[in-house]
């Protein structure tokens, strides 16, 4: 019998695989607000420090340096650890690096390191730091909706740990906005830092790695997830045979010369230029192009932000629900995901638009049509080798958020050049387009990967 999330909770199977969806959810949430604090401070950061677009397009795309090269050595450390604990350090470094972004602004600007005034260099060396510090995590989340849940859930699962991206701006950049006004832009990173110190205690004290580690989960539920094709939901630690295959290189070229792996690449670098454009340049472009004030663009950032949470769930409830409707898993992933990055392209629109509602209207819609096609993490979960789930997850990672680099820079190179954001949307927009095409022409079948042996 086929069963939804809602409903397989009310014939009575269990809810604890939704308590650890909750968490994931709350962390990632904290993981995208301390990744988006550089881009609510950037309009007073930026006048108060002296850094021009370009220089705040390197700063922007620091994080993602070193969250890309941690990407590998994070996913063999998941491999071989487990979710639990990897995730816990990783929370607490991110956060104590964050909060010492904060510190910068006591740095003089006649003092230099690296050529560069010193607090621009700090900032982007902290900034590095909390690259590195969350590399593991959403390796970490898809891992572990793997271990949790079947199937036939995954597609919904998936989808509400990755709107926690949407959720994070909906809830903290107005928060985050109010503190830059009220008090200063130091004291967001203090306060962001603050909640992930107190998150990294309080995974370490309910977070399980897998169903057989939990301590109060029904036999009637452990029974459905694993029968419902859940990984690594067996056994207490992580197999032999993933501990030894993590680092082998002869896994990773298996990985690299699969057609539709590469696609699955591909799509995810184009998501996510638009979501790294939304964390780093959207506030500064409705302060710099479209004249708000920082407080009205904190509030105003929200707005297409809860368009994307929307998007993201629905996303993923109507993927699961085309399974249960019988059809194939790969009609029921692509359709979501190449409807909604049809719908992200309609952001160049803006260009022609001087109505600031019709503009925020507009982003709404394309922030809409980025969570619904955001189902790469759901796709990944579905196409993992078992034995590497962790390194698999960080490679499709490991090039998504090579978008993280190139968007920030090239977005800070196109305004500082034209004075205009208006070939930046077009750069955006474009991505999502070839997103569609990635999709249609190059994933073909999607299906679990099996590994030979090397």
């Amino acid at each position: 019998m086929q069963l939804s999330l809602s409903s397989a909770a009310a014939s009575g199977i269990g809810r604890a695989r939704f308590g650890v969806l909750a968490m994931i959810f709350v962390v990632t949430v904290l993981n995208y607000a301390d990744r988006a604090t550089v881009g609510v401070a950037g309009p007073v950061l930026s006048k108060e420090l002296g850094i021009d677009a370009v220089q705040m397009g390197f700063i922007f795309s620091a994080f993602s340096w070193s969250y890309v090269l941690g990407q590998l050595p994070g996913g063999w450390l998941l491999d071989k650890f487990g979710a639990k604990q990897v995730y816990a350090w990783s929370i607490l470094l991110w956060s104590l690096f964050t909060m010492l972004q904060g510190s910068v602004h006591h740095m003089g600007m006649d003092q230099m390191l690296f050529g560069l005034p010193l607090a621009v260099s700090a900032l982007f060396l902290m900034r590095l730091m909390v690259g590195l510090s969350e590399s593991p995590s959403f390796p970490a989340n898809g891992r572990m909706v793997a271990a949790w849940f079947p199937v036939k859930e995954r597609g919904t699962a998936s989808a509400i740990f990755n709107s926690a991206q949407y959720f994070a701006t909906v809830l903290f950049a107005p928060i985050m906005a109010w503190i830059v006004h009220a008090i200063g832009w130091s004291e967001v990173f203090y306060f962001m830092g603050g909640l992930g110190i107190l998150m990294s205690v309080l995974w370490m004290r309910t977070m399980h790695n897998s169903p057989a580690d939990h301590p109060s989960i029904s036999a009637a539920e452990r029974e459905y997830i694993e029968a419902g094709g859940a990984l690594l939901s067996g056994s207490n630690k992580t197999s032999r045979a993933a501990r030894v295959a993590g680092p082998r290189l002869g896994y990773l070229k298996q990985l690299l010369a699969n057609r539709m792996l590469m696609g699955v690449y591909l799509a995810q670098y184009c998501v996510n230029v638009l979501t790294y454009f939304f964390l780093t340049w959207f506030p500064i472009y409705l302060v710099k192009e479209r004249g708000m004030s920082l407080l009205n663009a904190g509030v105003v950032a929200a707005l297409p932000a809860i368009c994307g949470f929307a998007g993201g769930v629905l996303g993923g409830v109507i993927s699961d629900w085309l399974l249960r409707r019988g059809h194939s898993l790969t009609f029921a992933r692509k359709l979501p995901i190449v409807v909604g990055m049809l719908l992200s392209t309609s952001m160049i629109a803006c260009n022609y638009v001087g109505i600031e509602a019709v503009v925020v209207g507009i982003m709404a819609l394309a922030f809409f049509g980025k969570g619904l096609g955001a189902l790469g993490w759901a796709v990944v979960s579905d196409t993992s080798p078992k034995e590497i789930a962790g390194l698999s997850g960080a490679l499709f990672n490991t090039f998504g958020n090579v978008a993280g680099i190139v968007t920030p820079i090239v977005i800070g190179y196109i305004v500082q050049t034209t004075h205009s954001f208006n070939g930046a949307l077009v750069f955006v927009g474009a991505h999502a387009l070839i997103a569609v095409l990635s999709y249609l022409l190059v994933v073909g079948e999607i299906k679990r990967v099996e590994l030979k042996p090397v």
